[in-house]
């Protein structure tokens, strides 16, 4: 498979790089997808929850009335989870959401991602480029270039660039990470996929 190579004008450069077919042409796996986003979403998890219980809260242990001849149900200590104030049962504790999985499932899901983004036609290679400067206008020109102003966009750089970084850091809708950055979520959650062009090398080994 192979795509055209633009420039950052969004001009065909003539060039065209060769895409892997067992990358991008595979028969996406939905449960390796579902699998790979649950892990990366709950591995984000900060789980810091936390409710007081009964013994945890502040107050005393008398006991409120006697246990008979009130005419009214018997009750304990105001720190009972019935009366208001009182502890919760069974609330949450800070606890750990992050679980295995297996490196083959996480590769498959990643394949799986990036060829359903092929068969959409949202992928888009790009020759390199650098910016003299951060600035934000000439990113969003960018954008408006490869038809991508207003949708979700991803920009996949093979190293870091801070000058294209700072550019795209001010627009809620545009994202730049560098190919050792990219999983399944972030391929998943953008409309636009811009690859530049030396970053394919590295993407056609996943």
């Amino acid at each position: 498979m192979e795509l055209s190579v633009l420039n950052i004008k969004g001009e065909d450069t003539g060039k065209k790089v060769t895409l892997n077919d067992a990358v991008f042409g595979i028969e996406p796996n939905e449960h390796a997808i579902y699998l790979d986003v649950k892990q990366f979403m709950a591995n984000n998890r900060q789980g810091t929850h936390k409710s007081k219980e009964r013994s945890e809260i502040s107050g005393s242990t008398r006991k409120l009335k006697r246990q008979k001849g009130t005419g009214g149900a018997r009750s304990g200590d105001i720190n009972s989870p019935v009366m208001v104030g009182g502890g919760r049962v069974f609330g949450p504790v800070p606890r750990d959401y992050s679980f295995k999985l297996n490196k083959k499932v996480k590769a498959l899901a990643r394949k799986s991602a990036l060829s359903s983004k092929f068969a959409s036609n949202a992928i888009t290679v790009v020759e390199d480029f650098t910016f003299e400067a951060p600035k934000t206008k000439e990113f969003i020109e960018f954008t408006k270039n490869l038809q991508a102003a207003d949708k979700k966009l991803l920009l996949v750089l093979s190293d870091q660039n801070k000058n294209v970084y700072l550019s795209a850091r001010n627009l809620p809708k545009a994202k730049v990470i560098t190919v050792s950055e990219l999983n399944t979520y972030k391929i998943l959650d953008c409309e636009n996929l811009v690859i530049c062009e030396s970053s394919v090398a590295s993407i056609n080994e996943f």
